[in-house]
């Protein structure tokens, strides 16, 4: 007998957004990415560590100020509405909660509440 595999980072993103509501998978920046009726709200960055998160300008700061070994940005990000995440180094709380905030920004307004 065999032991189970633990899932990969990644797979548990794609786990964690999937669960959302309306979500469907797709790819950006050939890349796996995850939106709501074709709005982006993640995505796997090109690095293949990193995920691409829809975030509030105004919240953005505070979250890399919070945990900057978890959130951060590139000057490519610098002007749009997006923060970088060490998917892999964050808990699976963390992940769910960055998820469902990014989600909730192009979610339709009827149901914004997750599963």
């Amino acid at each position: 007998m065999s032991a189970a595999r633990k899932p990969t980072p990644f797979e548990s993103v794609r786990a964690l957004a999937l669960a959302l509501p309306g979500v469907a998978e797709g790819t950006s920046y050939g890349t796996p990415a995850f939106k709501v009726k074709g709005k982006l709200f993640a995505r796997l960055h090109q690095d293949g560590e990193t995920l691409v998160l829809r975030v509030e300008p105004e919240v953005r700061g505070v979250m890399m100020a919070a945990k900057p070994d978890l959130f951060f940005l590139t000057d490519h990000y610098r002007d749009y509405p997006w923060v970088l995440a060490h998917f892999g180094q964050m808990s699976g709380d963390e992940l769910g909660a960055a998820l469902e905030d990014a989600w909730a920004l192009v979610a339709p307004r009827k149901p914004r509440t997750p599963r």
